[in-house]
């Protein structure tokens, strides 16, 4: 195994373990107030749990970066025999997944927090409540059209 190949699979397994730990935390806290809010009233279950499950979705982001970083790499099914430089350059390529998902879940866990609390003072206020921490996905739906791009373009390059 080349120096490239070790860049490229540190670049693959941290888009997947930064944006999976942000997603851990992000939907530990926001299920946390959730509960709260359901022990006051249950029937508010489905709408908290909705909004506890929006900072999970940059660990699907993470893992779909590492998914596709390791099939261009040729670790699933093919060479994986890569130059230090291209090595660096899919390293380089995931970056933007593994930090903003990292970053994005948690912020995106408060506001999903506020959310919630929203949702428990005023449940006529759900969609209101929703596009708070939908507002944070934004970035991470960005960081994960970058990498994609980034990871084709390396790809192209070879």
């Amino acid at each position: 195994m080349t120096m490239g190949t070790v860049f490229a699979l540190l670049g693959a397994a941290l888009a997947a373990l930064l944006a999976g730990v942000g997603s851990a935390i992000g939907v530990g806290r926001a299920g946390q107030a959730a509960a709260g809010v359901v022990t006051e009233d249950p029937n508010k279950f489905s709408q908290v749990l909705i909004m506890q499950l929006l900072p999970g979705t940059q660990g699907i982001y993470g893992l779909l970066i590492a998914f596709i970083a390791l099939t261009n790499i040729g670790i699933m099914g093919g060479d994986a025999n890569l130059s230090t430089s291209e090595g660096l350059l899919y390293f380089a390529a995931c970056l933007p997944m593994a930090i903003v998902g990292l970053i994005s879940a948690m912020q995106q866990s408060n506001a999903a927090v506020a959310g919630i609390a929203l949702v428990n003072k005023r449940p006529d206020q759900f969609g209101k409540a929703m596009i708070f921490p939908a507002m944070v996905e934004t970035y991470a739906i960005l960081a994960l059209l970058v990498s994609i791009l980034s990871i084709f373009g390396v790809a192209a390059l070879h």
